[in-house]
């Protein structure tokens, strides 16, 4: 008798899935990741010297632009900033009783590092008024020392304690400006006179 033969089904895998996983295993097996990042190299550095070094000597600096910041200058006058990007900056110099030239300076970076970036420092003169006057024909304990910064006043005192010699020096002005002074007398009531006479100076 002949041997009946058996059924069945036979199933395939779909094909589109198995393609899809084929892809999927030799994307993994390539050289490069696509994970991977870049690194920014562009980090360049602004540069230069303040002269003389009395005057460049701890002064600070100030940056603005796409990146802002300060440092200060070491005992030779000398001075950087780093890590900056390509781009416009201002560099600003500042210290205490020095002026600068020039005040600023604008910078750009455009690949590479810039250097020579100085400033000359030139420290400031003291300034200050001299002031004298007549003695009073009264008995008075002394003088009050008034200061304005508009012709005709108004007017604030200037001397801490009574002036009581004829003369009075004003340290506290700066250049540029005019002021306008006046003085009074006062007698041992501390009653005070009216204003004398206005002067003026002009500070250069």
């Amino acid at each position: 008798m002949p041997r009946s033969a058996a059924t069945g089904s036979l199933r395939f895998p779909d094909l589109a899935l198995a393609i899809f996983a084929l892809i999927n295993f030799l994307s993994g097996c390539g050289g490069s990741s696509s994970s991977s990042q870049s690194v920014n190299a562009d980090s360049y550095t602004i540069s230069g010297t303040i002269s003389p070094s009395s005057g460049g000597s701890g002064s600070t600096l100030t940056l603005s632009g796409p990146t802002a910041g300060s440092t200060t200058a070491d005992g030779t006058g000398n001075y950087a900033f780093t890590g900056l990007a390509n781009g416009t900056y201002v560099v600003s110099p500042a210290h205490s009783g020095y002026t600068f030239s020039p005040s600023t300076q604008a910078v750009t970076i455009s690949g590479g590092n810039v250097s020579g970036v100085d400033f000359s420092a030139t420290q400031e003169t003291s300034r200050s008024v001299a002031l004298s006057w007549i003695a009073s024909s009264s008995v008075v304990s002394g003088y009050n020392v008034y200061r304005g910064t508009v012709d005709g006043g108004p007017y604030t005192k200037i001397n801490p304690t009574l002036v009581t010699t004829l003369s009075y020096a004003d340290a506290a002005v700066t250049s540029g400006n005019i002021y306008y002074y006046v003085c009074t007398s006062v007698d041992s009531a501390g009653l005070e006179s009216i204003y004398s006479n206005q002067v003026s100076a002009q500070i250069p």
